[in-house]
């Protein structure tokens, strides 16, 4: 029995060894997770007695955490990339680590309404909706199946309730036929013409709290996303590519050489953030990137605040 009791406690111990260093930002000065392990509101967080937030369904006492649902419907998706499991998992393990939210890990898009049924119509028992969590974290691909009512559900839940919507990479290219919602993630994806590159990128605003971690200018290797149908009037750019360092490439439709890569901008009493930062799982890795939609999830949820006011290109 000793020496089963001394595996177990070794084996807890190479799990906290390996997955700890995750949670580390490059920066000392501004730690992917904070350094305030105590929840938000004074609730405990993990490692002080607290455990996860109860939900509102039956015996699971009330939410003392916000609450994201991270959504990735990716069952229609053109070159599915393989880092949307592992970005899912990050997402979830930066709230449950730091204490300031609770995560629905979901690729069924049925739940993308205020009043979410089973397969058979009836009312879902228990799980997320749109009427009981606070932002959503969405990865999603190309034309994913939303009916009418969904669609009206989602935009209100941003526009009129005011909740998040933090999207990441491939959002860009789902719902390419309907108008709103590129309204309201702010660009659309013309394709990626440096497939796999490493290009410098501008921090145009450090003072944003997902972008101030980063220097004024960086190198960064990525699938770089080329934006269309946006208006710097409308969005305020946080990170941009500097095209003019970029080898030559018959695929660059802009001849501005704006080339955004994260912005954030309101949608009604609503706050939304993109970048497209995150195409490979190994990127999910890299401190520098969860730190960013760590802290874009923060803001998303009212933790924090910023300006967010349209500027055009310096």
């Amino acid at each position: 029995m000793k020496r089963l009791l001394m595996a177990a406690g070794l084996l807890g111990l190479a799990v906290v060894a390996t997955t700890a260093p995750v949670l580390q930002s490059a920066h000392a000065q501004t730690p992917a997770v904070s350094a305030v392990q105590s929840g938000r509101d004074g609730q405990p967080g993990r490692g002080q007695g607290g455990g996860r937030a109860g939900g509102r369904g039956p015996g699971r006492g009330v939410r003392t955490r916000k609450a994201v649902l991270a959504w990735a419907d990716t069952r229609n998706g053109i070159a599915q990339h393989d880092s949307v499991s592992h970005a899912l998992a990050v997402i979830e393990r930066l709230g449950y680590e730091s204490g300031l939210y609770d995560t629905y890990i979901r690729t069924d898009s049925n739940i993308i309404s205020k009043a979410p049924r089973m397969t058979d119509g009836k009312p879902a028992s228990g799980g997320p909706g749109l009427s009981n969590v606070d932002a959503i974290f969405f990865l999603g691909h190309r034309d994913v199946p939303l009916d009418a009512q969904q669609k009206a559900d989602l935009l209100s839940f941003v526009k009129e309730d005011g909740k998040g919507f933090v999207a990441a990479h491939t959002a860009t290219t789902a719902f390419l036929d309907w108008s709103e919602f590129g309204e309201m993630i702010g660009a659309r994806y013309d394709g990626h013409p440096w497939n796999t590159a490493s290009g410098s990128v501008i921090n145009e605003d450090p003072s944003f709290p997902a972008t101030k971690h980063f220097p004024p200018v960086f190198n960064f290797t990525d699938e770089f996303y080329q934006a269309q149908d946006y208006s710097r009037a409308r969005i305020r750019v946080l990170l941009r590519l500097d095209v003019s360092k970029m080898p030559p490439n018959s695929e660059v439709h802009r001849t501005d050489g704006d080339f955004p890569l994260a912005w954030a901008k309101m949608y009604g009493k609503g706050r939304v953030f993109y970048s497209s930062l995150g195409h490979a799982a190994s990127t999910w890795d890299n401190p520098d990137v969860y730190h960013m939609y760590f802290e874009a999830l923060k803001w998303s949820l009212g933790m924090s605040d910023a300006d967010v006011t349209p500027r055009p290109l310096k």
